[in-house]
């Protein structure tokens, strides 16, 4: 059935928050200060791993590095578009929104979690990949496998960030719902190439999910998300 994989994520997503939740009662805020910094650290590595893999490549005995002017370009295109259409500000007021229909206007993390773990969880070539198998094939083996991903992620995130982190669910939903709908028309243009564009983008968009954890907002990680697409149409002009 098209679209069990989204569920599927979206639960785990829900089953990782409320454990977090049961968790993160029993820790006293040294322990959350310290969770957040190990989940900083993690996120941070796991970007890095999926830029290394995607940009470094073993020609003999000699290591090379490409990509570069892909990333200059979709880099600054991106966030410039990203910042015109201030994406940061509007995930923000959504998570108000959630934050004073949820009756946490007492939670001062809620805002913050929720867009940390939104952009940790929807972030990356497996979402994408994912949704169109999905859609076209009825496979939902990728989501199934990024739901326990997710599950872990969010649990860690929830214990130490808040209950915010639980709603990250909904945009998860929404985007992998989305490209599960449109997947026939998106399929064409998911090339070797532009998936991995795609996956180096946006691992370095995560290595900044995880620099914010740990040294707080320094970057407007959601207004540099239009570099994903750009990336993808960069693999196809050039």
């Amino acid at each position: 059935m098209a679209g069990l994989g989204t569920l599927i994520n979206v639960a785990g997503i829900l089953a990782g928050g409320l454990s977090g939740l049961m968790f993160g009662k029993f820790m006293t805020q040294r322990y959350q200060d310290t969770l957040t910094m190990a989940c900083g650290v993690s996120v941070m590595f796991i970007g890095i791993a999926g830029a290394v893999e995607k940009m470094m490549t073993v020609t003999g005995r000699s290591l090379t590095s490409g990509g570069t002017m892909m990333i200059i370009g979709s880099f600054m295109i991106g966030s410039f578009l990203g910042e015109l259409l201030n994406i940061e500000h509007h995930l923000e007021t959504f998570g108000l929104w959630l934050k004073a229909r949820t009756g946490s206007s007492n939670d001062n993390m809620f805002v913050d979690g929720f867009v940390t773990a939104s952009l940790t969880v929807c972030i990356g070539a497996m979402a994408v990949v994912g949704a169109i198998q999905d859609g076209i094939y009825g496979d939902c083996s990728v989501l199934a496998a990024k739901a326990v991903l997710d599950l872990i992620i969010i649990l860690v995130m929830t214990a130490s960030l808040g209950k915010g982190c639980l709603f990250s669910a909904i945009p998860v939903g929404i985007f992998q719902g989305l490209v599960t709908f449109l997947s026939r028309l998106i399929e064409p243009f998911m090339t070797e190439a532009a998936l991995s564009n795609l996956s180096l983008t946006g691992s370095m968009l995560i290595f900044c999910v995880g620099v914010n954890l740990i040294w707080g907002k320094k970057i407007k990680v959601a207004n540099m998300l239009p570099t994903l697409v750009i990336a993808v149409i960069w693999a196809g002009i050039t």
